[in-house]
């Protein structure tokens, strides 16, 4: 009967050990994932990398080349980014993100110009 205690108890404290250790990713791998996938697409595909922006595609139009630029991201305020993820656009597409995600996305492009 102690035996049976005892094991209960080991395996009660042994349940209880991921609550005390580490997060399984830091903060920073969460962004940088998200970043890279949050729904489908990931920001990095137009925004580059580390939110740099990029040109998205050239091409001509009645004889002039127009060319589609993803903006710069690493410089903008967090009102401005939260806004431009929470409305429409005619390019970017609508992710439907958490506030606690689009936060993550804002810590990830502002701390990586930093780098």
């Amino acid at each position: 009967m102690k035996r049976r205690g005892l094991i209960g108890t080991m395996f009660l404290l042994l349940a209880c050990v991921p609550l005390w250790s580490e997060d399984f990713i830091t903060k920073m791998e969460y962004a940088k994932m998200l970043y890279s996938n949050p729904r489908g697409i990931g920001c990095n595909k137009c925004h580059g990398e580390k939110g740099e922006g990029t040109i998205i595609s050239q091409y001509t139009l009645k004889g002039k080349t127009v060319t589609l630029e993803a903006p710069n991201i690493t410089n903008v305020s967090k009102e401005r980014f939260f806004h431009a993820l929470t409305t429409q656009h005619k390019v970017m597409p609508t992710y439907f993100l958490t506030w606690q995600e689009i936060d993550s996305l804002f810590y990830y492009v502002s701390s990586e110009v930093k780098k």
